[in-house]
Protein backbone atom coordinates (compact mmCIF):
# COMPACT_ATOMS: atom_id res chain seq x y z
CA UNK A 1 0.00 0.00 0.00
CA UNK A 2 1.42 3.40 -1.15
CA UNK A 3 -0.59 6.35 1.04
CA UNK A 4 -0.79 9.69 -1.47
CA UNK A 5 -1.01 12.35 1.20
CA UNK A 6 -2.40 15.61 -0.30
CA UNK A 7 -0.19 19.11 1.20
CA UNK A 8 -3.32 20.92 0.76
CA UNK A 9 -1.44 24.27 1.62
CA UNK A 10 1.04 23.94 -0.97
CA UNK A 11 -1.85 23.46 -4.07
CA UNK A 12 -1.51 26.27 -5.51
CA UNK A 13 -3.52 26.15 -8.55
CA UNK A 14 -6.32 23.88 -8.53
CA UNK A 15 -6.17 24.23 -12.70
CA UNK A 16 -2.79 22.85 -14.51
CA UNK A 17 -1.39 25.74 -16.30
CA UNK A 18 1.11 25.34 -19.03
CA UNK A 19 4.62 26.27 -18.22
CA UNK A 20 7.06 24.95 -20.89
CA UNK A 21 10.39 24.85 -19.88
CA UNK A 22 12.60 27.59 -21.13
CA UNK A 23 14.43 26.04 -25.01
CA UNK A 24 18.42 25.58 -25.08
CA UNK A 25 20.60 23.97 -27.43
CA UNK A 26 23.98 22.19 -26.54
CA UNK A 27 26.50 20.68 -29.33
CA UNK A 28 27.39 18.30 -26.70
CA UNK A 29 25.89 14.54 -27.57
CA UNK A 30 25.18 13.96 -24.39
CA UNK A 31 23.87 16.53 -21.52
CA UNK A 32 22.29 16.47 -17.94
CA UNK A 33 21.34 19.52 -15.46
CA UNK A 34 19.83 18.78 -11.68
CA UNK A 35 18.60 20.95 -9.16
CA UNK A 36 19.65 19.37 -6.10
CA UNK A 37 17.66 21.78 -3.94
CA UNK A 38 14.75 20.28 -5.82
CA UNK A 39 15.42 17.22 -7.63
CA UNK A 40 14.10 18.75 -10.50
CA UNK A 41 15.63 17.45 -13.90
CA UNK A 42 16.35 20.96 -15.90
CA UNK A 43 18.14 19.13 -18.88
CA UNK A 44 18.77 15.41 -21.02
CA UNK A 45 20.11 15.05 -23.52
CA UNK A 46 20.88 11.30 -24.14
CA UNK A 47 21.54 10.81 -20.07
CA UNK A 48 21.22 7.07 -20.09
CA UNK A 49 23.39 6.07 -22.71
CA UNK A 50 26.42 4.36 -21.30
CA UNK A 51 29.71 5.87 -22.32
CA UNK A 52 33.91 6.06 -21.06
CA UNK A 53 33.71 8.59 -18.30
CA UNK A 54 38.12 9.46 -18.50
CA UNK A 55 39.08 11.18 -15.73
CA UNK A 56 35.57 11.47 -14.27
CA UNK A 57 35.99 7.83 -13.33
CA UNK A 58 37.88 9.52 -10.76
CA UNK A 59 34.99 11.15 -8.54
CA UNK A 60 34.15 7.23 -7.86
CA UNK A 61 37.75 7.20 -6.83
CA UNK A 62 37.64 10.06 -4.66
CA UNK A 63 33.92 9.27 -3.29
CA UNK A 64 35.15 6.02 -1.87
CA UNK A 65 38.61 7.55 0.28
CA UNK A 66 36.25 10.48 1.97
CA UNK A 67 33.17 7.67 2.25
CA UNK A 68 36.32 5.77 4.24
CA UNK A 69 37.45 8.60 5.91
CA UNK A 70 33.95 9.18 7.27
CA UNK A 71 34.07 6.12 9.06
CA UNK A 72 37.53 6.24 10.68
CA UNK A 73 39.07 3.54 8.11
CA UNK A 74 41.69 6.25 6.31
CA UNK A 75 43.29 9.02 7.98
CA UNK A 76 44.32 11.73 5.89
CA UNK A 77 47.77 12.04 6.98
CA UNK A 78 48.22 8.57 6.07
CA UNK A 79 51.79 7.71 4.12
CA UNK A 80 51.33 5.54 1.09
CA UNK A 81 54.38 4.27 -1.10
CA UNK A 82 54.93 5.09 -4.71
CA UNK A 83 55.48 1.50 -5.74
CA UNK A 84 58.22 1.67 -8.52
CA UNK A 85 55.96 -0.64 -10.94
CA UNK A 86 53.61 1.99 -10.46
CA UNK A 87 55.67 5.29 -11.62
CA UNK A 88 56.92 3.37 -14.42
CA UNK A 89 53.63 2.50 -16.08
CA UNK A 90 52.21 5.61 -14.78
CA UNK A 91 54.88 8.07 -15.64
CA UNK A 92 55.69 10.41 -19.15
CA UNK A 93 53.60 12.21 -21.68
CA UNK A 94 51.98 8.17 -22.97
CA UNK A 95 50.50 7.97 -18.70
CA UNK A 96 48.59 10.78 -19.26
CA UNK A 97 47.96 13.60 -16.50
CA UNK A 98 50.32 13.33 -13.59
CA UNK A 99 51.05 14.39 -10.06
CA UNK A 100 54.28 13.79 -11.11
CA UNK A 101 54.79 11.40 -8.19
CA UNK A 102 58.55 9.54 -7.49
CA UNK A 103 59.27 6.43 -7.61
CA UNK A 104 59.72 5.16 -3.86
CA UNK A 105 57.88 8.12 -2.13
CA UNK A 106 56.47 8.98 0.47
CA UNK A 107 52.88 10.14 0.13
CA UNK A 108 50.26 11.63 2.82
CA UNK A 109 46.25 10.83 1.45
CA UNK A 110 45.76 14.46 1.89
CA UNK A 111 47.92 15.02 -1.01
CA UNK A 112 46.99 12.14 -2.91
CA UNK A 113 43.60 13.46 -2.83
CA UNK A 114 44.33 16.68 -3.49
CA UNK A 115 46.95 15.46 -6.84
CA UNK A 116 43.67 13.32 -8.04
CA UNK A 117 40.89 15.88 -7.69
CA UNK A 118 43.17 19.71 -8.97
CA UNK A 119 45.80 17.62 -11.28
CA UNK A 120 43.34 14.99 -12.10
CA UNK A 121 46.65 12.26 -11.68
CA UNK A 122 46.35 9.15 -13.08
CA UNK A 123 49.53 8.30 -10.85
CA UNK A 124 48.07 9.20 -7.91
CA UNK A 125 44.85 7.18 -8.14
CA UNK A 126 46.83 3.93 -8.60
CA UNK A 127 48.98 5.05 -5.60
CA UNK A 128 45.70 5.78 -3.48
CA UNK A 129 44.35 2.55 -5.08
CA UNK A 130 46.86 0.43 -4.01
CA UNK A 131 47.60 1.84 -1.10
CA UNK A 132 44.13 1.21 0.67
CA UNK A 133 43.28 -2.08 -0.89
CA UNK A 134 46.56 -3.63 -2.02
CA UNK A 135 45.95 -3.98 -5.77
CA UNK A 136 44.29 -1.42 -8.41
CA UNK A 137 42.01 -4.44 -9.22
CA UNK A 138 40.48 -5.01 -5.63
CA UNK A 139 39.98 -1.28 -5.31
CA UNK A 140 37.53 -1.28 -8.47
CA UNK A 141 35.93 -3.88 -6.46
CA UNK A 142 35.07 -0.86 -3.94
CA UNK A 143 34.56 1.27 -6.16
CA UNK A 144 31.62 -0.70 -7.70
CA UNK A 145 30.54 -1.85 -4.26
CA UNK A 146 30.01 1.85 -3.63
CA UNK A 147 28.00 2.52 -7.23
CA UNK A 148 26.01 -0.28 -6.35
CA UNK A 149 24.81 1.36 -3.06
CA UNK A 150 24.24 4.70 -4.35
CA UNK A 151 21.94 3.21 -7.32
CA UNK A 152 24.13 3.75 -10.44
CA UNK A 153 22.78 1.33 -12.35
CA UNK A 154 24.71 1.92 -15.46
CA UNK A 155 28.27 2.22 -14.28
CA UNK A 156 31.51 -0.35 -14.14
CA UNK A 157 34.19 1.31 -13.01
CA UNK A 158 37.36 -1.75 -14.13
CA UNK A 159 40.19 1.11 -12.63
CA UNK A 160 40.62 3.98 -10.48
CA UNK A 161 41.53 6.61 -12.68
CA UNK A 162 39.28 6.07 -15.95
CA UNK A 163 42.08 5.09 -18.41
CA UNK A 164 40.46 3.09 -21.46
CA UNK A 165 40.28 -0.51 -20.47
CA UNK A 166 38.39 -1.74 -23.71
CA UNK A 167 34.76 -0.93 -22.21
CA UNK A 168 35.52 -2.58 -18.66
CA UNK A 169 34.49 1.41 -17.15
CA UNK A 170 31.69 2.71 -18.55
CA UNK A 171 29.45 5.21 -17.10
CA UNK A 172 26.31 7.49 -17.84
CA UNK A 173 25.83 11.12 -17.52
CA UNK A 174 22.70 10.60 -15.32
CA UNK A 175 25.00 8.44 -12.73
CA UNK A 176 27.64 11.08 -12.88
CA UNK A 177 25.46 13.48 -11.43
CA UNK A 178 24.06 11.39 -9.04
CA UNK A 179 27.72 10.48 -7.99
CA UNK A 180 28.25 14.09 -7.71
CA UNK A 181 25.52 14.86 -5.49
CA UNK A 182 25.98 11.90 -3.08
CA UNK A 183 29.76 13.78 -3.15
CA UNK A 184 28.10 16.87 -2.10
CA UNK A 185 25.59 15.67 0.58
CA UNK A 186 27.48 12.80 2.04
CA UNK A 187 31.01 14.22 2.70
CA UNK A 188 29.93 18.31 2.26
CA UNK A 189 33.26 19.29 4.76
CA UNK A 190 35.88 17.09 2.41
CA UNK A 191 34.02 18.25 -1.15
CA UNK A 192 35.02 21.90 0.37
CA UNK A 193 38.49 21.34 1.31
CA UNK A 194 39.79 19.68 -1.69
CA UNK A 195 37.46 19.84 -4.87
CA UNK A 196 37.82 23.95 -5.69
CA UNK A 197 41.51 24.66 -4.83
CA UNK A 198 42.57 26.45 -7.93
CA UNK A 199 45.64 24.46 -8.40
CA UNK A 200 48.60 22.32 -6.40
CA UNK A 201 51.98 22.07 -6.41
CA UNK A 202 53.49 18.71 -6.26
CA UNK A 203 56.56 17.39 -8.01
CA UNK A 204 59.87 19.51 -9.43
CA UNK A 205 61.21 19.75 -13.14
CA UNK A 206 64.02 17.77 -14.63
CA UNK A 207 67.24 19.85 -14.21
CA UNK A 208 66.51 22.55 -12.58
CA UNK A 209 63.99 20.97 -9.66
CA UNK A 210 61.81 23.96 -9.68
CA UNK A 211 58.13 22.95 -8.09
CA UNK A 212 55.86 22.50 -10.38
CA UNK A 213 51.86 23.93 -9.87
CA UNK A 214 49.49 22.76 -12.28
CA UNK A 215 45.89 24.95 -12.47
CA UNK A 216 42.76 23.24 -12.09
CA UNK A 217 41.46 22.16 -14.95
CA UNK A 218 37.41 22.83 -13.64
CA UNK A 219 36.42 25.32 -16.49
CA UNK A 220 33.78 27.09 -14.23
CA UNK A 221 36.00 28.07 -11.45
CA UNK A 222 36.65 31.82 -11.97
CA UNK A 223 33.96 32.19 -14.42
CA UNK A 224 30.81 31.26 -12.59
CA UNK A 225 29.40 32.29 -9.73
CA UNK A 226 29.71 29.69 -6.38
CA UNK A 227 31.73 26.73 -8.62
CA UNK A 228 33.12 24.67 -7.05
CA UNK A 229 33.74 21.20 -8.38
CA UNK A 230 34.09 18.31 -9.45
CA UNK A 231 35.81 16.79 -12.27
CA UNK A 232 36.64 16.98 -16.28
CA UNK A 233 37.49 14.30 -18.34
CA UNK A 234 39.57 13.73 -21.58
CA UNK A 235 40.47 10.60 -23.97
CA UNK A 236 40.51 9.94 -27.71
CA UNK A 237 37.82 7.89 -27.10
CA UNK A 238 35.39 9.60 -24.54
CA UNK A 239 36.04 12.96 -26.21
CA UNK A 240 36.06 16.23 -23.60
CA UNK A 241 33.81 15.97 -20.76
CA UNK A 242 32.92 17.81 -17.47
CA UNK A 243 30.56 17.40 -14.77
CA UNK A 244 30.61 20.23 -12.36
CA UNK A 245 28.48 22.15 -10.02
CA UNK A 246 27.74 25.21 -8.33
CA UNK A 247 26.04 27.21 -5.58
CA UNK A 248 24.34 30.53 -5.90
CA UNK A 249 21.87 32.23 -3.26
CA UNK A 250 21.95 28.77 -1.33
CA UNK A 251 20.56 27.12 -4.73
CA UNK A 252 22.92 24.02 -6.21
CA UNK A 253 22.90 22.92 -9.39
CA UNK A 254 24.92 19.91 -10.92
CA UNK A 255 25.78 19.54 -14.52
CA UNK A 256 27.47 16.55 -16.52
CA UNK A 257 28.47 17.25 -20.58
CA UNK A 258 30.21 14.62 -22.54
CA UNK A 259 31.28 14.21 -26.10
CA UNK A 260 32.58 17.43 -27.25
CA UNK A 261 35.18 18.12 -29.58
CA UNK A 262 38.06 20.26 -28.07
CA UNK A 263 39.03 21.96 -24.01
CA UNK A 264 37.44 24.74 -25.39
CA UNK A 265 34.19 24.02 -26.23
CA UNK A 266 34.22 22.31 -23.32
CA UNK A 267 34.94 25.12 -21.45
CA UNK A 268 32.45 27.36 -23.57
CA UNK A 269 29.41 24.54 -23.18
CA UNK A 270 29.37 23.94 -19.56
CA UNK A 271 29.67 27.66 -18.49
CA UNK A 272 26.21 28.32 -20.53
CA UNK A 273 24.95 25.59 -19.89
CA UNK A 274 25.21 25.79 -16.15
CA UNK A 275 24.80 29.69 -16.63
CA UNK A 276 21.09 29.15 -18.31
CA UNK A 277 20.48 26.60 -15.76
CA UNK A 278 20.55 29.77 -12.93
CA UNK A 279 18.72 32.27 -15.35
CA UNK A 280 16.13 30.09 -16.97
CA UNK A 281 14.43 28.80 -14.01
CA UNK A 282 14.21 29.53 -10.49
CA UNK A 283 13.26 28.08 -7.15
CA UNK A 284 10.51 28.65 -4.97
CA UNK A 285 10.86 27.48 -1.23
CA UNK A 286 8.17 25.21 0.87
CA UNK A 287 9.62 23.80 3.92
CA UNK A 288 12.54 24.88 5.95
CA UNK A 289 14.99 22.41 6.99
CA UNK A 290 13.23 20.71 10.25
CA UNK A 291 9.99 21.95 9.52
CA UNK A 292 6.75 19.04 9.79
CA UNK A 293 4.98 18.26 6.37
CA UNK A 294 2.88 15.61 7.35
CA UNK A 295 2.26 12.51 10.13
CA UNK A 296 2.82 9.08 9.03
CA UNK A 297 0.45 5.70 10.63
CA UNK A 298 3.07 3.33 12.10
CA UNK A 299 2.94 -0.10 12.35
CA UNK A 300 3.49 -2.26 15.62
CA UNK A 301 5.52 0.60 17.10
CA UNK A 302 5.09 1.74 20.50
CA UNK A 303 3.67 4.77 18.53
CA UNK A 304 1.08 5.15 16.19
CA UNK A 305 2.38 7.51 14.00
CA UNK A 306 5.47 9.45 13.31
CA UNK A 307 6.57 13.43 12.22
CA UNK A 308 7.35 13.33 8.80
CA UNK A 309 9.62 16.42 8.77
CA UNK A 310 12.29 18.42 5.63
CA UNK A 311 16.12 16.67 6.70
CA UNK A 312 16.96 19.87 4.97
CA UNK A 313 15.34 23.09 2.63
CA UNK A 314 13.14 21.76 0.24
CA UNK A 315 12.06 23.82 -2.64
CA UNK A 316 10.26 23.54 -6.07
CA UNK A 317 12.22 24.60 -9.17
CA UNK A 318 10.15 26.00 -12.32
CA UNK A 319 11.06 28.03 -15.43
CA UNK A 320 11.66 31.60 -14.17
CA UNK A 321 8.23 33.75 -13.20
CA UNK A 322 6.28 30.61 -13.69
CA UNK A 323 4.88 29.27 -10.14
CA UNK A 324 1.61 27.86 -11.31
CA UNK A 325 0.03 24.40 -11.69
CA UNK A 326 1.74 22.93 -8.64
CA UNK A 327 0.34 20.01 -6.99
CA UNK A 328 2.40 18.39 -3.82
CA UNK A 329 1.83 14.98 -2.01
CA UNK A 330 3.75 13.11 0.32
CA UNK A 331 4.16 9.21 -0.60
CA UNK A 332 5.25 6.79 1.40
CA UNK A 333 4.63 2.79 1.56
CA UNK A 334 2.76 2.42 4.74
CA UNK A 335 1.84 2.24 7.24
CA UNK A 336 5.70 2.15 8.30
CA UNK A 337 6.91 -0.72 10.16
CA UNK A 338 8.38 -0.49 13.59
CA UNK A 339 11.19 -0.17 14.22
CA UNK A 340 12.17 3.66 13.08
CA UNK A 341 15.43 5.64 13.55
CA UNK A 342 15.37 8.80 14.20
CA UNK A 343 16.20 10.94 10.85
CA UNK A 344 15.74 7.65 9.21
CA UNK A 345 14.02 8.40 5.32
CA UNK A 346 10.37 6.90 5.00
CA UNK A 347 9.09 9.02 2.55
CA UNK A 348 9.02 11.70 0.11
CA UNK A 349 7.62 14.70 -1.02
CA UNK A 350 6.62 14.45 -4.83
CA UNK A 351 6.52 17.63 -6.22
CA UNK A 352 4.27 17.67 -9.70
CA UNK A 353 4.41 21.01 -12.25
CA UNK A 354 3.79 21.24 -15.86
CA UNK A 355 7.43 21.80 -17.25
CA UNK A 356 9.31 19.07 -15.27
CA UNK A 357 9.34 15.47 -14.55
CA UNK A 358 7.88 14.44 -10.63
CA UNK A 359 10.38 16.89 -8.29
CA UNK A 360 10.93 14.01 -5.50
CA UNK A 361 12.56 14.97 -2.57
CA UNK A 362 12.93 12.87 1.23
CA UNK A 363 11.42 13.43 4.65
CA UNK A 364 12.69 11.64 7.69
CA UNK A 365 11.23 10.52 11.12
CA UNK A 366 11.11 13.15 13.50
CA UNK A 367 11.93 10.95 16.29
CA UNK A 368 12.73 7.10 16.83
CA UNK A 369 10.03 4.64 17.28
CA UNK A 370 10.37 1.53 18.82
CA UNK A 371 8.81 -1.63 18.78
CA UNK A 372 5.76 -2.19 20.61
CA UNK A 373 5.74 -4.35 23.64
CA UNK A 374 3.79 -7.60 23.78
CA UNK A 375 0.43 -6.17 25.24
CA UNK A 376 0.66 -3.77 22.48
CA UNK A 377 1.11 -6.49 19.74
CA UNK A 378 -1.44 -8.50 21.20
CA UNK A 379 -3.99 -5.63 21.18
CA UNK A 380 -3.07 -4.57 17.32
CA UNK A 381 -3.57 -8.10 16.50
CA UNK A 382 -6.82 -8.41 18.02
CA UNK A 383 -8.29 -5.60 16.42
CA UNK A 384 -7.05 -6.92 13.50
CA UNK A 385 -8.19 -10.05 13.72
CA UNK A 386 -12.15 -8.32 14.39
CA UNK A 387 -11.14 -5.90 11.52
CA UNK A 388 -11.42 -3.16 13.64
Amino acid sequence: MKPYLPVLALLLATTPVTAAAPPFETAAPVAYLIDMSSGAVLYRKDENRRMPPASMAKMMTVYVAFDMIKKGELKRDQMMTVRPETWAKWHGPAAGSTMFLSAGEQVSVDNLLKGIVTLSGNDACVVLAEGISGTEEAFAARMNDAAKKLGLANSQFGNSNGWPDEGRTYVTAHDLATLAAATIQDHPQLYKAYYSLPSFTWGKTLGAGADITQANRDPLLGRVAGADGLKTGHTEEAGYGFTGSAEQNGRRLVMVVAGLGSFNQRIEESVRFIDWGFKAWSTKPLFAKGAKVETAEVQLGDAGSVNLIAPRNLAVTMPAGAFTGMKVKVVYDGPVKAPIAKGQHIADLVVETPSTPPQVMPLVAEEAVGEAGFFRRAWAGLLSFFGA
